[in-house]
C-alpha cells in the first residue's frame, strides 16, 4: 500500500486557507501514487484552536469546511483531523476527531481516546473523550484511527498515568492492518527521539506498520516540527519527512526510502539542557526551531518586517541572525540605543553584527531622554540616592523610543531576553521586555554562548568580542551580570532544577550547590513572576517555557 503523508503548515482559524492547502496537498500525492492521504491533527482548524472553540459558529464553521473538502475527495481516501459537535449532549461539546473521508463523502470518523491536560495541553477544556479508537475498512485493509496522543502511553512517558489505565494502542491489538497516528505534537529539543521510539514500538505491539503524521510550523508560542515517519510492522523506519519544513512524501509500505535527516539523538546520562550535551545536529536543531518560529509568527500575524534593539551584547546579536535568517536581511531593521555610558566597544560590536547581516542599522543616543527623565524626577527623588530606578530609566527610554520606531513603520518588535534573566527577574518591565515577540526567552544563557558558536563555526557572523567579554546590561559604569548573579553554567543548572525539574531548595543543595546562592535564586525566580506575566510570548524550545505551560501564581507565600 502506498501512502501519501501530508505534512503541511496549516494558521489556526485560517479556515479557506487551510482547505485550500489540504486540497491541494491530496491532488499532489494523489499524482504521485498514493492509496490513501493522511494529514495532521485538527488541520482544518489549525493546532491548536483553544478558545476558538468557544466562539459560537467556529466549530459548525469547521464541519461546513470539513464538509466541503470531502466534497474534493476522489477514490482514494483521505484521513483529515478536524473538530465535531458532540450530539450525544453528554459530556464536553466536542470530539477531536479524524474524518475518514472518500469519493465526495465523510464515510466515518474516528475520535481521540486520550485528552492531554499538562503542560500547554488543555483539551479536557473542550473535548469530550472517545471509549476506544475507530478501525476502518479499505482496500481489503483493517486501519486504525488514532490522534497523536492516543499512542503516549508508553512505559518512559511520566504521563501516562493520567489515563487510568486506558490504552488505545492495546485496544487495537489484533483488530488493525495498519495504524494511522494524525497527530500535532509541538516540539522541544529532545523530544524527536521520544516520538520515533513510541511510533516504533506501537508498530511493534500491533504487528503492523505504523504511519504518524505530524503538524509543521509555528502557532504563537509553540512550534511544531514534522518529522512525519512510517514504519513496518517491525518498528523499522520505513521513510521520515523533513524537519521544520512543509513536505509532502508517499510512502510503500515494506520499502525503506531515504529520509531528509534522522531524528536527533540525545544521551539521556547528560544534562540535556547545557551547552556541554550539544551536539551539532542538536544546535541546528533548535536554531532551525526558532527561525520557524520568527518566520511562522511574523508572517501569520500580518508583519514583514522586525525590529530589535542592538545592545553589542550576545544575546541581540544572536536574535538578530535568527531575524535575519527567518525573515531576510532586508526585512530586519536593527537600532543601536547608547546612553552616556555605553562602552565603545558595545557600539562597535552592534554596528559590527548589523554589517555582517547586512541589515538596515541605525543609532539613537538615548542621552537627552534619559535627562529628561531624570530631570522631570528630580524634586520627587530629591535626597535620595541613585538607584536601580535611575538605572532602569535608560532601558525604559529604550522601550519608548523601539516602540515608536515599530509604530510607524509597522515593524515586529522583537525582545532579545534569554532565559536565564527572565528567570531571576534580571530585565526591566516596560523596557528591553517590550516587544512583539520573544524569541530567546526559553534559552538558557548557557545555550545562547552555544549557538552562537555554533552560528560562527564557518565565518565570524556575531563579533568574537560579544561572545568573549563579560555580559553586562551597561546600566551603570563597569557593571556585569556577574555582579548580582552566579556565573552562568551555575545559575542556569540551579534554574533547570528548580524551574524545569521542580527541584525544592533542600533539593538542589543536596546536589552541592551552595546555600546562600540557591535561596538567592530561587528568591528572585520568584518575586518576578509578576513580569513573566507581563512579557510578550515566546517561542518554547525545552519541556517547561514561561509561557500557557507554567502557572505559577503571583501572589503565594509558598517556600519549597
Amino acid at each position: 500500500m502506498r501512502i501519501g503523508l501530508a505534512q503541511i503548515n496549516t494558521l489556526v482559524g485560517d479556515l479557506a486557507g487551510n482547505r485550500r492547502l489540504i486540497e491541494a496537498a491530496y491532488k499532489t500525492l494523489v499524482a504521485q501514487g498514493a492509496e490513501l492521504v493522511v494529514f495532521p491533527e485538527l488541520v482544518v482548524s489549525g493546532y491548536p484552536p483553544r478558545d476558538l472553540l468557544f466562539k459560537r459558529r467556529f466549530v459548525a464553521d469547521v464541519e461546513v469546511m470539513t464538509r466541503e473538502i470531502a466534497a474534493s475527495i476522489g477514490a482514494v481516501p483521505a484521513v483529515i483531523g478536524y473538530t465535531e459537535t458532540n450530539t450525544t449532549r453528554q459530556g464536553r461539546p466536542y470530539f477531536n476527531s479524524a474524518a475518514f473521508c472518500q469519493a465526495g463523502k465523510i464515510l466515518t470518523s474516528g475520535r481521540k481516546c486520550l485528552l492531554p491536560t499538562y503542560d500547554v495541553f488543555d483539551e479536557d477544556r473542550y473535548f469530550e473523550p472517545a471509549a476506544s479508537p475507530t478501525v476502518v475498512e479499505f482496500g481489503g485493509r483493517r486501519i486504525g484511527l488514532t490522534i497523536c496522543e492516543d499512542i503516549w502511553t508508553h512505559s518512559m512517558i511520566s504521563t501516562r498515568h493520567l489515563y487510568n489505565g486506558v490504552d488505545p494502542v492495546a485496544q487495537l491489538v489484533g483488530k488493525c492492518d495498519l495504524m494511522v497516528n494524525l497527530s500535532a505534537s509541538p516540539w522541544y529539543h529532545g523530544k524527536g527521539h521520544v516520538r520515533h521510539t513510541l511510533v516504533a514500538d506501537t508498530a511493534r505491539r500491533l504487528g503492523c506498520p505504523v504511519a504518524y503524521v505530524n503538524a509543521i510550523g509555528g502557532n504563537d508560542e509553540l512550534i511544531f516540527d514534522g518529522r512525519s515517519l512510517a514504519t513496518d510492522a517491525n518498528g523499522r523506519m520505513l521513510a521520515g519527512l523533513a524537519a521544520f519544513r512543509d513536505d509532502l512524501q508517499v510512502i510503500e509500505l515494506g520499502k525503506v526510502t531515504p529520509h531528509s535527516r534522522p531524528p536527533v539523538v540525545p544521551n539521556p546520562a547528560d544534562a540535556p539542557y547545557l551547552h556541554a550535551s550539544f551536539s551539532q545536529e542538536e544546535l541546528a536543531d533548535i536554531y532551525e526551531a526558532l527561525v520557524l518560529g520568527v518566520r511562522d509568527y511574523a508572517r501569520k500575524t500580518g508583519f514583514k518586517k522586525a525590529l530589535l534593539g542592538l545592545s553589542g551584547g550576545i544575546d541581540s546579536a544572536l536574535t538578530a541572525v535568527i531575524a535575519a535568517e527567518a525573515l531576510g536581511p532586508q526585512n530586519v531593521i536593527g537600532v543601536s540605543l547608547p546612553s552616556v555610558i555605553s562602552s565603545q566597544h558595545s557600539r562597535d560590536d552592534a554596528a559590527a553584527v548589523a554589517k555582517n547581516l547586512g541589515i538596515a542599522y541605525h543609532t539613537l543616543s538615548i542621552a537627552d531622554v534619559v535627562a529628561a527623565g531624570e530631570k522631570t524626577l528630580e524634586p520627587l527623588f530629591a535626597g535620595r540616592p541613585r538607584d536601580i530606578a535611575e538605572e532602569n530609566i535608560q532601558a525604559r527610554a529604550r522601550g519608548l523610543l523601539l516602540m515608536a520606531i515599530s509604530n510607524k513603520f509597522g515593524a515586529l518588535l522583537l525582545t532579545t531576553g534569554n532565559k536565564s534573566e527572565l528567570a531571576v527577574g534580571y530585565c526591566t518591565l516596560y523596557g528591553d521586555m517590550c516587544g512583539g515577540l520573544a524569541v530567546i526567552s526559553d534559552v538558557f544563557k548557557t545555550q545562547v554562548y552555544a549557538l552562537s558558536r555554533w552560528i560562527n563555526r564557518h565565518k565570524p557572523i556575531i563579533p568574537v568580542n560579544s561572545i568573549d567579554k563579560a555580559p553586562s546590561a551597561e546600566l551603570r559604569p563597569d557593571q556585569t551580570d556577574q555582579d548580582s548573579l552566579p556565573p552562568y553554567d551555575m545559575l542556569d543548572a540551579i534554574l533547570k532544577g528548580y524551574v524545569e525539574e521542580g527541584l525544592s531548595r533542600a533539593d538542589l543543595i543536596a546536589q552541592g550547590f551552595d546555600q546562600a546562592i540557591v535561596n538567592d535564586i530561587v528568591r528572585k525566580v520568584d518575586l518576578n513572576e509578576y513580569k513573566r506575566k507581563q512579557a510578550a510570548p515566546g517561542l518554547k524550545i525545552t519541556p517547561l517555557a514561561f509561557g500557557v505551560g507554567r502557572r505559577i501564581p503571583i501572589v503565594q507565600k509558598y517556600v519549597s
